[in-house]
This record gives C-alpha cells, sequence and structure tokens, in this order.
C-alpha cells in the first residue's frame, strides 16, 4: 500500500505563513560557532586590535595637517617654514598602524573562515545523523526535492552567509563603537551634530529589513518547491514523454520559476533599498559637518586638522552603518536558510530504541499479535491482525491493492511504530529490541530493483561488505547473475550508473536476489519482485528466489497467484484484515475470498487469449 504524503511538487508550507523566528534562529547559529571559544576569542582581540588602530589613525593624519597648516603659516609670518621631517616621521607612524591593522584583519579573516567552514561541517553531519533518526512516516511527508534543497542549498546559503558577514558584522560594530569614542574625543559638539541622522537611518533601515523579511522566507521556500518539481520531473522524464506531459510540466515549472524570480526580486529590491537611501543620509551629515566645523575653525574653537580627521571619522562612522544595513538581505536571507535546516533538526524523532536482545542463531520465527496501524491517526488500516509464520516456512500475502500487504511488512522492519498490538520476532517483541538488530535479520527484495553507483560486484557486496569474492560469488550463481555479468566488458567490474542503464530489468533485479543471497538474512520479504519482467525472466527469478527462500522464513507479496502457488500459508487481505489463510488447494476449495482473485485473474487470461485468437491479424 503507497504512504500517504509523499508526492513532489511543493513546499510544505505557505511562503510566508509564518513569521520568522529571527533571534532564537540567530543564537542557535551562534551555539555553532562558539564551539571553538578560544579561536573565536582570538578572533575578537584581533578585531579590537585591527579596529583599534584603525580608527587612530584619522587622528594621526590630524596631526600631520595641524603640522603642515602651522609650518605654511609660519613661512607666511617668515618665522618659520614646515618641518617635512616631522610630517614625513608623522606619515610612517600613520602607514605602520594602517599595515599593522591590516595584517591583523588578514589574520582575523582566515581564523574566523575556518571557524565558519568547521561549523558548516558540523550543521551537516548533524543533519545527517537525524536524518537516521527520523520516522519513515516524515520522509514520506516531505517533497523529496524540497528535502534535499534544505540540505544543500540552505546549508550552504547558511555558510555563505556567515563568511561573507560575520567578519564584516564584528569590524563594523567594533569601528562603530571606536570611531564613536575619536569622535568625542576630537569634538562632542560636531559628534551630537552628526548623531542627528543616526535615528532617521535606523527607522528606515528596519523598516525595509520587515518588508523584506517576508520575501527572503518565500524565496527559499519556492526554491525548495522549485527543486521538488524539477527531481521529480527528471525521475520521472520517461513517463512525462510517454504521455505528452512536456507542456504542463513545463507550464508547472514556469509557474514555480516565476514564483520564485518574484520573490527574489522582491527580497533584493526591497533591502537594496536600503544602502542608497542611507547613503544620502550620510552625505546630508557630511554637508551638516563641514558646514559646522568650518564655522568652528574660523572661531579658533578647532585647528584644521581636527575637522579633517573629524570629517575622516564620520566617514568612517557612516560607512559600517551603511555596509551594516546593506547586509541585512544577506543576513536575512541565510537566517531564513537555517531556519528550514533547524526545521529539520528539530521534527520528531522516532521512538527510543529497546535494549533487549535476539537470540543467536534466529529461528526466525514471527507471530503478530492484535496489531493496530493506522498512517493517520483518526483512519485505522490493520485492526487486530493475529498472523504467524513458523521457521522455514513461506508466508504469501495476497489481496488488492490497498489492502495492507506493503503495511504489513513495512511494520515487521519498524519503518512504522504500531498503534497497538505486538510482533515477536523468536519471542522477542521487536519494539523492545533495536532497529538494527531486528533488520540485520532481514532481508528485502522489492519491485524497484535498488542500484547505486559502483560496480555489480559492489552493488551485490552492498548486502554483506566484508564478504569475500569467493562468497560474492556463490550468491551471483545462486542469483543467475553469473550468466549474464560475463557477456559484459568488464565482468563483476562493470560500472553502473546511477540508473544502472547497462542492465535489463530482470538483471537488475537478479542483482538484488544476489545481494539478498549474501546478506544470508534469518527472514526474507519479496515484495512484488517479479511484477515487471518478462515470462523467461521470471522463470530464472522463481528458481532464485526458490533456492533463497529455503530454511529461511519469508514473506511473499504478490499480484501473480501463479508465482505463490507453492507457498506454506497463503494470507488474503482485505481493509487490512485477514479474511483468508491455508495453502492453495484448501483456499481453492473453500471458494472464498482466494478463490474469486484466482478465478479473476486467470479466467480474465483466458479470455486475453481468447480475444487475441480471435482478432484479425493485420
Amino acid at each position: 500500500m503507497s504512504r500517504p504524503g509523499g508526492g513532489f511538487g511543493g513546499a510544505n508550507v505557505a511562503p510566508g505563513q509564518k513569521p520568522l523566528d529571527f533571534k532564537t534562529t540567530v543564537r542557535r547559529v551562534g551555539k555553532l560557532l562558539v564551539a571553538e571559544p578560544i579561536t573565536m576569542a582570538l578572533v575578537i582581540a584581533l578585531s579590537v586590535a585591527s579596529v583599534g588602530l584603525g580608527v587612530v589613525g584619522p587622528k594621526i593624519i590630524g596631526h600631520a595637517v595641524d603640522e603642515i597648516t602651522s609650518g605654511y603659516l609660519a613661512s607666511l609670518r617668515h618665522t618659520g617654514a614646515i618641518d617635512f621631517d616631522s610630517v614625513g616621521r608623522i606619515l610612517l607612524l600613520a602607514l605602520i598602524v594602517y599595515l599593522v591593522s591590516s595584517v591583523l584583519m588578514w589574520w582575523q579573516s582566515y581564523l574566523l573562515a575556518g571557524v565558519v567552514q568547521r561549523a558548516m561541517q558540523t550543521l551537516r553531519a548533524q543533519v545527517e545523523t537525524k536524518m537516521h533518526k527520523l520516522p519513515l512516516s516524515y520522509i514520506d511527508a516531505q517533497p523529496r526535492g524540497d528535502l534535499l534543497s534544505r540540505v544543500t542549498n540552505d546549508i550552504d546559503n547558511v555558510g555563505q552567509t556567515l563568511t561573507q558577514t560575520m567578519g564584516q558584522l564584528l569590524v563594523n560594530g567594533m569601528t562603530v563603537i571606536g570611531v564613536l569614542i575619536m569622535m568625542l574625543v576630537v569634538s562632542p559638539l560636531l559628534t551630537l551634530v552628526a548623531m542627528v541622522t543616526i535615528p532617521l537611518t535606523v527607522f528606515v533601515t528596519g523598516a525595509v529589513m520587515k518588508r523584506s523579511q517576508k520575501q527572503f522566507i518565500a524565496q527559499w521556500k519556492h526554491t525548495g518547491a522549485l527543486n521538488a518539481q524539477v527531481e521529480e520531473t527528471f525521475a520521472g522524464h520517461e513517463l512525462v514523454t510517454v504521455f505528452g506531459r512536456r507542456r504542463e510540466v513545463g507550464q508547472k515549472f514556469d509557474e514555480h520559476n516565476d514564483a520564485l524570480a518574484g520573490a527574489a526580486f522582491g527580497a533584493q529590491f526591497a533591502s537594496g533599498l536600503i544602502m542608497p537611501i542611507n547613503m544620502f543620509i550620510g552625505n546630508l551629515q557630511y554637508v551638516v559637518v563641514c558646514v559646522v566645523g568650518a564655522l568652528r575653525v574660523g572661531s579658533g574653537a578647532m585647528t584644521l586638522g581636527d575637522v579633517v580627521a573629524f570629517i575622516q571619522y564620520t566617514r568612517q562612522f557612516t560607512m559600517p552603518l551603511t555596509q551594516l544595513a546593506t547586509m541585512a538581505n544577506q543576513v536575512q536571507s541565510g537566517v531564513a536558510s537555517a531556519e528550514r535546516v533547524f526545521e529539520i533538526l528539530d521534527a520528531p524523532e522516532q521512538s527510543a530504541d529497546g535494549t533487549a536482545e535476539l537470540p543467536e542463531p534466529t529461528s526466525g520465527r514471527v507471530e503478530f499479535s492484535d496489531v493496530n496501524f493506522g498512517y493517520q491517526a483518526d483512519t485505522p488500516l490493520i485492526e487486530n491482525l493475529n498472523l504467524v509464520a513458523e521457521p522455514g516456512r513461506t508466508v504469501a500475502i495476497v489481496g488488492p491493492t490497498g489492502a495492507g500487504k506493503t503495511t504489513l511488512v513495512n511494520l515487521l522492519m519498524r519503518f512504522y511504530d504500531l498503534d497497538g498490538g505486538a510482533i515477536d520476532l523468536d519471542g522477542r517483541d521487536i519494539a523492545t529490541v533495536p532497529r538494527g538488530a531486528v533488520r540485520s535479520r532481514i532481508g528485502m527484495v522489492l519491485q524497484d530493483a535498488w542500484l547505486f553507483e559502483g560496480t555489480i560486484a559492489d552493488n551485490i557486496r552492498y548486502g554483506r561488505p566484508d564478504a569475500s569474492d569467493e562468497e560474492l560469488l556463490a550468491a551471483a550463481r545462486a542469483a543467475y547473475v553469473d550468466r549474464f555479468v560475463h557477456a559484459l566488458p568488464q565482468g563483476y567490474e562493470t560500472v553502473l550508473d546511477e540508473t544502472a542503464g547497462a542492465l535489463s530489468t530482470g538483471e537488475k533485479q537478479l542483482v538484488t536476489i544476489a545481494r539478498a543471497f549474501l546478506a544470508d538474512p534469518a527472514i526474507l520479504i519479496l515484495d512484488e519482485a517479479t511484477s515487471s519482467v518478462d515470462t523467461r525472466t521470471e522463470v530464472l527469478l522463481q528458481e532464485a528466489m526458490g533456492a533463497l527462500r529455503r530454511d529461511r522464513t519469508s514473506f511473499v507479496i504478490a499480484h501473480r497467484l501463479s508465482t505463490i502457488r507453492d507457498a506454506d500459508v497463503i494470507v488474503v487481505m482485505e481493509h487490512g484484515r485477514i479474511v483468508e489463510q491455508g495453502d492453495h488447494a484448501a483456499l481453492l476449495e473453500a471458494r472464498g475470498a482466494y478463490y474469486r482473485l484466482y478465478q479473476a485473474q486467470f479466467e480474465g487470461a483466458f479470455l486475453d487469449e481468447e480475444e487475441q485468437a480471435s482478432s484479425p491479424v493485420s
């Protein structure tokens, strides 16, 4: 039975539906950075030293201006001349100060870049660990492309944001404080004049950031939705082409693409207004300071050097504020991405593992006792189900689509937790046993033959990585893989891409059976393993699976009833309940649900043959 949720094509939450918890998210990102307290302390110390030297520079330049001005005025009065040696020493001191400040700033940037990248490495590791702790129901409920976007694009965006803004935030924040102190030292009056524009700057910046915030949230959610739609289209490219749905897919892509472009434009345009507005306010401030400063020099209350220094400080003060405001769009974008990543980290985990141990060796006796389960809390699927599979016996599960066949084996694999009842493996409730211990006793061969990028040998060895070459070859021969591998150019070392295009569907399935052979599980689950192959290949698969089922407890899910005639027990399910069970002959004789399924299937096949025989040959 297919699980609910799971589809592709859109994000889970409508863009802009809930506000960004900015402060909490920033604090959580900060915790990643302070994981290296000594390095971060050194980064801050270097920032303080670099900024301190940088803000002293204009004062030194002001002394040089005063030296030149006083010498020039003395030369006009013929009482002295410009002391170029003194000016040279002052300028050399300024050069050294600025050089040391730059070196310290480079060192700070180098250390901070390392801290950020290690923090992102930690974040990726946390997400990877979390993904293995999430219940399958959570994964099923997420659009696959959106989930991939969160663990790739969003984490990359957080790292990029921290790399580009963290150092500037530190330096610019300290520069504002340092410059403000120096401005007060030079002229409290001019400082007061310069500060008049600060409230206006803060108000404008806050108003623009508030407007652009929702746009950044929408931007990254539309990115996830677009990735989901693209991933779905690429995965089903052949299906899209066969059914001629390229136009509809293109229209859907255009809708997501337009929504993303609109949100991105809105975010960038709104936040892009900050810099020109602040530059305009800064220029007004510059004009006012120049006029007032000139009047102060004219009255003799200030020297020209102090005014020159103060004007430099004004620029130094305005520039960090403008840069901080300009970085608002990057910061908001990074925080929006961080929130999407933290949503994964905050998702409820699957229930805790038990500590009980399974007996060794595991015989494979499975008992379902009063099992209740539903994918939705208010929609039960399986109710009061009881079933016993004895060691070494084959249990076939049949029934119409949606009856709960696949759900039953998913519960055995502990992909989902029961709502009620218990499943025992060799007398142990599997809910009390670690999931890994349960799954290590079970091998699965699914309808979809999953092969990864690597050699055929690697794909087979996936069932037991420590298997020897002799064991691998024995498993391949038992599953009839050896028959076709030698026809390939590199044999077992033939490299498959992620689509395994070098193999036919049946050959892929044989490789997965060889993988199960090599794993040598106590329990085997075969879920529609032959439904998509031709008759000749099915014969090989049946022989291979017959050998694989020998001396193992096996659960076989099949729609083709001809493939499970020799099962020890056939279980017929309808609407999550077992309505019949017995062997093939007994169930046919009972003329119940199994009989109806059998007659419908084989009478349908017989009628098809008659129609083909009576139809004219073109």
